[in-house]
């Protein structure tokens, strides 16, 4: 006989579903920070696009080439670290949206800090050459939204 499940309680599945919700719709939004900073100081908007694109195919590659790879890159991370928050929101007694902040401060110090500024960054020079306040901007927005919607979902 199946053991009943607790009310509230909440399967890996569903954990799932909600993480890859949450990464789908923080990852559209969470460029918003730094296209904003790109349109308002006249940089191109689609540079952290292309950097994105940087950490699957060399700096040199055809723009183009990078815009694709930077779609398919962010997707990737925005739902992988989506996924991680949505457990983790289940482990944590602070809200899903300071959950989601904490998170998105210390994805920015991992992706940012450690990888693109640090030593391995030498690899992503595109994404070593955009400005770090909007880049940071993003990731606290990612942790918010997705934050918001484990919260609306949860």
């Amino acid at each position: 006989m199946a053991a009943k499940r607790k009310r509230g309680a909440v399967s890996g599945g569903s954990v799932l579903r909600r993480g890859l919700l949450a990464g789908a719709v923080a990852g559209v939004l969470s460029g918003l920070p730094s296209t904003a900073h790109a349109l308002l100081t006249g940089r191109d908007p689609l540079a952290a696009a292309r950097a994105a694109g940087n950490l699957l195919l060399p700096a040199d590659a055809r723009p183009e080439a990078l815009l694709v790879a930077g779609g398919l890159a962010h997707a990737a991370v925005s739902l992988g670290w989506a996924t991680v928050l949505a457990v983790a929101v289940r482990r944590t007694s602070l809200s899903p949206v300071a959950a989601g902040l904490a998170a998105g401060a210390a994805i920015a110090a991992v992706d940012l800090g450690l990888l693109a500024h640090g030593p391995a960054g030498r690899r992503w020079p595109l994404i070593r050459a955009l400005p770090v306040g909007p880049q940071v901007a993003d990731h606290l927005a990612f942790g918010a939204v997705a934050g918001a919607v484990l919260a609306r979902r949860g």
